[in-house]
Order: structure tokens, then sequence, then C-alpha cells
């Protein structure tokens, strides 16, 4: 079907099923970080910026922004204890991720560059972690002592990634009405 975004061939997200409890987590992530990339595919810098539902801010440009934080936060901040800035956020601006989402080729190109590589710092992070150390404590910065399993921070992130990708559904849908996977 031509609305759908995986029209032919095998779906580029099916794998190998997983064995263990960490190559489940590192799985289901995978997966849901190739469907966001897959309903951002051949949209402009325009239509990516697109807030399709208003009044909500939200566009599939802003997602891309808001997760390459939201990595950031949980995988450099919290897991490798960097003391970095959160990208698309200034303590003025917290929603600068969504409000900075323009429709522009230097736009896209930061905010995709940005995600791939904390993605990918991420990724290399949890490879490191041996499936007996999911139960480790981190303790997460600006919350007053509160800690996360790493076990824990995997789950938030696969949730974080299944809603933010319903709502990729909806924005990828009324952009160019292309459904699917």
């Amino acid at each position: 079907m031509a609305d759908m975004w995986v029209t032919a061939g095998p779906d580029p997200r099916d794998g190998e099923q997983p064995v263990g409890e960490k190559a489940t987590y590192v799985d289901y992530l995978r997966i849901y970080r190739h469907t966001l990339a897959l309903k951002c595919e051949e949209l402009t810098p325009e239509q990516l910026a697109t807030r399709s539902v208003p009044p909500s801010t939200m566009s599939l440009l802003g997602l891309v922004r808001h997760l390459a934080g939201v990595e950031q936060f949980w995988f450099a901040q919290t897991a490798l204890g960097l003391d970095e800035p959160r990208p698309f956020r200034t303590p003025e601006h917290r929603d600068l991720d969504f409000d900075g989402a323009e429709g522009t080729d230097a736009c896209v190109t930061e905010a995709f560059e940005r995600w791939r590589a904390e993605v990918a710092r991420a990724e290399a992070w949890v490879e490191g972690v041996p499936e007996s150390d999911l139960g480790h404590e981190l303790v997460i910065p600006g919350r007053d002592g509160e800690v996360v399993t790493i076990r824990d921070l995997l789950v938030h992130m696969i949730e974080e990634y299944a809603r933010h990708c319903g709502h990729a559904d909806l924005l990828r849908e009324a952009v160019d009405g292309r459904t699917g996977q």
C-alpha cells in the first residue's frame, strides 16, 4: 500500500528473537527508535516541523529534539554521570525542544545528528552493562538523591518511545496521510 511506511520486503525493524532480559529491553528500544525514524522519513523540513494537532506545539521534528534530550538525560547524565546541559532546553525555556523546532534544513540536521549521537552513546553504554547489573542503582541528577535501577531506566526509555511513537503516528498521518508500522 502506498500509504504505508514499509511497502515491500521485510520490515527493517525485524531481527532475531532476543534471549534474556537485557537483550529484550535493548531490542524493544531499538525497534521504537527505528519506528520514530521511519515516521520521519521522506518529509521536508517544513513537514517535519508541522504542528498538526493544534494547540499543541508538538511536531515530528520536536519529538526528535525532545528524545535527543531524553536520551542525553537518562544515559549521559544519569548513567554516565556527565555534567552536560540538556540539548534543546534552557532553564528559561524548558519546551525549546518543541518550540524551537523550525522547518529549516539546519534545524533538521542538528536535531537528527544530535539524536543519533545520543542514541549511539546510550547503546555503547548499555552494551557494557552485564545483565547481572540490571538491578544496580543510579542517582538521578537534580532529584534529591532519588535513584533508578538500570532495569527501570531501560523500561522507562521503552515507555517514553512507545508514547511518543503513538504521537508520531498521529502527527505523520496529519501531515501526509501515511499510516501503519
